[in-house]
């Protein structure tokens, strides 16, 4: 059984840093070895939403979620990590604790705002 998880990130407020963030994040430029470091550490799924200078990520977990990883500035973290995080980092605004993802907690749901697709009209 896996879970949901909901993050934010907050960029730069540079059109050209942002510009430059999702042309990394393009779907096919993201470096296997990072792509692979985010399934080892238990994301089964993941989409990344923009709201003008913040991302929104929703991702489905493995239960459990999360496995053992270091930081990527972290020293014991793959060099591929560290190299991907540097090129990113510019369009990042800095975070107090070193990284960058805040977690969010649930403030509501409501199954009756959702779409049922056997609902004709």
């Amino acid at each position: 059984m896996a879970y949901r998880i909901v993050s934010a990130l907050d960029l730069v407020d540079d059109a050209a840093l942002i510009a430059a963030y999702r042309e990394r994040h393009a779907a096919g430029a993201v470096w296997p070895e990072i792509v692979r470091d985010i399934r080892d550490r238990g994301y089964r799924d993941m989409e990344i939403w923009q709201v003008a200078d913040r991302l929104v990520m929703i991702a489905e977990v493995e239960d459990d979620f999360p496995a053992p990883r270091t930081l990527p500035s972290s020293p014991r973290s793959p060099s591929g990590n560290r190299r991907w995080t540097a090129t990113s980092g510019p369009s990042i605004r800095p975070a107090r604790n070193g990284w960058p993802w805040r977690g969010s907690s649930r403030s509501g749901t409501s199954r009756a705002t959702r779409l049922d697709r056997s609902c004709s009209g």
